[in-house]
């Protein structure tokens, strides 16, 4: 059955960086789009940035220009590079393939 396991979360300064990856299983990772979504407190999920197949890739205006999307199907692992991260990136942050999510993985920016 399709797994997605993230990780990488933590607790940074604002301007800090963080990297979260997504292990994907059963399903052919190299084939699908994914997708990283966002949860900040008390608040409905908000799409972040997403990664065809081909490796083109689109961000949310939001963390454009601060965090890349990237994948490595040789792993079935997905990435999110995040840079110069403020309060308002604090979330769990998920990563979903066809509607499906893993578990999260929280990211809490505060001095």
């Amino acid at each position: 059955q399709v797994q997605l396991v993230e990780s990488g979360g933590g607790l940074v300064q604002p301007g800090g960086s963080l990297r979260l990856s997504c292990a994907a299983s059963g399903f052919i990772f190299s084939s699908f789009a994914m997708t990283w979504v966002r949860q900040a407190p008390g608040k409905g999920l908000e799409w972040v940035s997403f990664i065809y197949s081909n490796g083109d890739t689109a961000y949310a205006d939001s963390v454009k220009g601060r965090f890349t999307i990237s994948r490595d199907n040789a792993k079935n692992t997905l990435y999110l590079q995040m840079n110069n991260l403020n309060p308002e990136d604090t979330a769990v942050y998920y990563c979903t393939y066809q509607g499906r999510k893993g578990q999260g993985a929280q990211v809490t920016v505060s001095s």
